[in-house]
This record gives C-alpha cells, sequence and structure tokens, in this order.
C-alpha cells in the first residue's frame, strides 16, 4: 500500500489538477475570512469550504491515471486496492490543504466571541477548527466517492451531482459538516469552544462505510 501511495502522490503532483481545488481553497479564504474577524466564525467557514475541495480532489485522484495505466495496476495489486490508494491519497491532501488554512486562520483572526466582547482561547479554538476540517475533508472524501466512477461514469452527472452533495452535506440538518460547522458558530456567541468529536467520528464512519462500497464496486466492474 505504501508504494500505491507514492505512486498516486506522485501522479497527482506531477499533473498538476490539484492547482485548481488549491485555488478555490484560496479563493473561498480569501473572500470569507479577513483578519481580526472573530476567530471561531472564522474556523467554521474555513472547514466548510474545505468540502467541495475535498470531493473534487476525490474526482481529481481517481480519474488521473490513463485507462491502460489503470489497468495495469488495478491487474497488478487489485482494483479496490488501487482505488483506496487515490482515495486516500485525495483525502491526505485535503487534509494537509485544511491544516494549512486552519492555522492561518488562527494565527489571523481575532481571539473573541461575535460581539468581541468575550476573549476566546486561541490554541483551543485552532484544535476545535482543526477537528471540524477534518470532519468535512472526511465528508467531502465520501461525497466524492459516491459520486465518482464506479458508480457515476457519466462526467455529465457524476459532477452536477457532486456539486449538489457537498452543498447537502454543509448545510443539511444532521450532516457531520453540518454539525461541525454550526457547533463553531454557535460557539462564537456565547466565547465558548466546543469540540466536534461526535461529527468527527460520525464523518468517520460516513467516509469508511463509503470508501469500501465505492472499492467494493471498483473490483466488480472495469473502467
Amino acid at each position: 500500500m505504501n508504494a500505491l501511495l507514492r505512486y498516486q502522490t506522485a501522479l497527482l503532483a506531477r499533473s498538476q489538477r490539484w492547482l485548481p481545488p488549491f485555488i478555490l481553497y484560496v479563493v473561498f479564504l480569501g473572500i470569507g475570512v479577513q483578519s481580526g474577524q472573530p476567530i471561531l466564525d472564522s474556523l467554521g467557514y474555513a472547514a466548510a469550504a474545505l468540502l467541495p475541495v475535498a470531493a473534487w480532489l476525490v474526482r481529481i485522484c481517481v480519474t488521473n491515471e490513463p485507462p491502460a495505466a489503470r489497468s495495469c495496476v488495478s491487474a497488478a495489486v487489485g482494483p479496490g486496492r488501487a482505488h483506496l490508494a487515490a482515495l486516500l491519497v485525495a483525502l491526505g491532501t485535503a487534509v494537509v490543504l485544511g491544516a494549512a488554512g486552519t492555522v492561518v486562520v488562527t494565527l489571523i483572526s481575532d481571539a473573541a466571541s461575535a460581539d468581541h466582547q468575550t476573549r476566546v482561547p486561541r490554541l483551543a479554538a485552532g484544535a476545535a477548527g482543526l477537528l471540524a476540517a477534518l470532519a468535512c475533508a472526511l465528508l467531502g472524501t465520501a461525497v466524492g466517492a459516491l459520486t465518482t466512477w464506479p458508480l457515476l461514469r457519466s462526467t455529465g452527472r457524476a459532477v452536477p451531482t457532486m456539486l449538489l452533495a457537498a452543498l447537502l452535506s454543509v448545510v443539511v440538518t444532521g450532516s457531520p459538516a453540518q454539525a461541525a460547522v454550526s457547533g463553531l458558530v454557535t460557539g462564537s456567541r456565547s466565547g465558548t469552544v466546543p469540540m466536534p468529536v461526535l461529527p468527527l467520528a460520525a464523518a468517520t464512519l460516513l467516509t469508511a462505510a463509503a470508501t469500501a462500497a465505492a472499492c467494493a464496486l471498483t473490483s466488480r466492474r472495469s473502467p
């Protein structure tokens, strides 16, 4: 698996297809996060912006290989393992991107409540933001895994479905991402730092299930 992960990472880096989602995330942060804004609100926004980026990275990693190369890798290690490596590299890239964004937002934001009256511990807020970002990266990976090959082969159907699913994952009540982000926003109003441990656990379970389903279907369907 280590060799597969290195292979997929090198493939992603050389393709430069990671640049558009990277730029999108930077644009999201540039528009929605300003220096001096309440820290928990800004961290919630940064985490939410990561979800569609993670889904996009999954689509990139899964479709990065030419069909002939993918067939060779699948024949050597099994299609399920090859697909899993692509999903893990996408998730790892999203996590690294989200962690970097969380650090920047934590440093430039005002460590205070939404009304700027109550001080908020910066380190604790950063930790909560990192957990929320991880939950969103995981759920974005699940969205990407369920809206690309082998479940959806047509780009015309897969891309709109991915965008709609990413949007719903952020705004629908009951979604782990929505719970993590809304927890930060609510905490900003009271000046308390919530740790989104339960949303993170739920996102982990959902992503594991989505990944298992996608890898199982990959083993049964040829590209």
